[in-house]
């Protein structure tokens, strides 16, 4: 029996990003993999081939789940595929030096389902080149799907379908309750925070503590400092104000 679609459910809450998609069969093979799981939203950046949900592989690989094929929307950025949404997952095989913080996908999918004030994306890169450093920093989580060392290649979309079962499967109850940790604010959408991110990083360039000619690693490192956080509104005001009051006392 398919779950019941409450506005605060998991099903409502979360959505599928797949950046520049190389094969429309992909495309159509993951619209498939998210309808058997109960999913529709899904949102394509910048897909290498032009009108890549009408595009005959697409609807052939989707087969039957051509309505979220076609209700698909084609974006030209990652911060027009995140817009909206206060949390977001990365998916890679490959771990990186200055990556948010590593997660299985139960894990994850039992967070998301246990916390109804998260609006998610799960972001899955080129099938050949995965996704860039830059996308993985704008995310809360890296999540690493446990496969064969020997041979951890998924195809895209097997590597939506396992997404979107465990998040099925947590949605339905079976997941363990996360530990409240009592009041919890409004959490910060990606926009914001990058906004915050770029407020910061004037602040500690005015002060010299940031180098803009030689910045090494420390934006990334704070990215993932912060990312451990789930930032919430409230916070996020509070660092930009604190980068306000530096900027304002440098200028005096």
């Amino acid at each position: 029996m398919m779950p019941l679609k409450t506005s605060m459910s998991l099903f409502n809450r979360l959505r599928f990003v797949l950046i520049e998609t190389s094969r429309p069969g992909n495309i159509g093979a993951a619209a498939r993999a998210m309808k058997t799981m109960g999913f529709s939203e899904l949102v394509l950046v910048n897909p290498r081939v032009p009108n890549a949900t009408l595009h005959q592989e697409a609807v052939a690989f989707a087969s039957g789940a051509q309505d979220v094929l076609t209700a698909a929307r084609i974006v030209g950025s990652i911060e027009e595929a995140l817009a909206g949404c206060n949390f977001a997952a990365a998916l890679s095989a490959r771990l990186r030096e200055f990556s948010p913080p590593v997660i299985a996908p139960r894990a994850l999918a039992m967070q998301l389902a246990a916390d109804a004030g998260l609006t998610a994306a799960l972001v899955f890169g080129n099938e050949r080149f995965g996704l860039p450093n830059g996308i993985v920093e704008k995310c809360n989580m890296l999540i690493n799907i446990p496969a064969n060392p020997d041979y951890s290649s998924l195809n895209l979309a097997q590597a939506v379908q396992v997404l979107a079962y465990e998040c099925r499967v947590a949605s339905a109850g079976d997941a363990l309750p996360i530990t409240d940790i009592g009041f919890q604010g409004e959490l910060a959408g990606i926009g914001q925070i990058d906004g915050m991110y770029a407020h910061l990083e004037d602040a500690l360039a005015a002060i010299d503590f940031l180098d803009p000619a030689n910045p090494k690693k420390l934006m990334p490192r704070l990215k993932r400092l912060f990312s451990r956080t789930q930032l919430e509104t409230e916070e996020v005001n509070i660092l930009r104000g604190i980068a306000k009051q530096i900027l304002q006392n440098r200028k005096k």
